[in-house]
């Protein structure tokens, strides 16, 4: 395993399998209960808009618990100013690698990547017919029709 992941995959190769496999049924069981009914595939595009990825949810963890390292280190003991410079740490492996200690909890809980997130919008977006619309047209157009 080399010590600096690639970007696309990072997560999923530090995730174990279990997991990875039960966010993937997870998905298709979506899936399958949305079905071809455009009205739904429209609601669970629009929630896929408001779902936060891991990375989101890493960065929000951090930088909350940097944030009380400060704000604790400022004003009762500065050994408190240990916290951040942990979290810092984290995120510089996490961006290395693609593992930090909050990714296997995070990951448990369900958070996906942005690119497992962009899968199922695709196949929403296939299913009710959105790439039909744009077959023969320039990329530019394209761009607006789905916009």
């Amino acid at each position: 395993m080399a010590f600096i992941s690639e970007s696309a995959d990072r997560v999923p190769i530090h995730t174990s399998h279990n997991v990875n496999k039960q966010i993937e049924h997870d998905t298709v069981r979506r899936l399958e209960k949305i079905g071809w009914d455009k009205d739904r595939i429209s609601s669970r595009l629009c929630e896929l808009d408001q779902e936060w990825d891991i990375e989101r949810a890493i960065e929000a963890n951090a930088s909350t618990v940097a944030l009380i390292g400060l704000a604790l280190g400022a004003s009762i003991n500065k050994k408190w100013f240990v916290l951040p410079a942990v979290v810092a740490t984290f995120l510089l492996q996490h961006a290395v690698q693609g593992w930090c200690p909050p990714v296997p909890v995070l990951r448990r809980l369900g958070f996906r990547t942005s690119r497992e997130i962009e899968n199922e919008r695709a196949i929403l977006l296939a299913r009710r017919g959105d790439f039909e619309r744009i077959k023969n047209v320039s990329a530019s157009e394209a761009t607006a029709l789905l916009n």
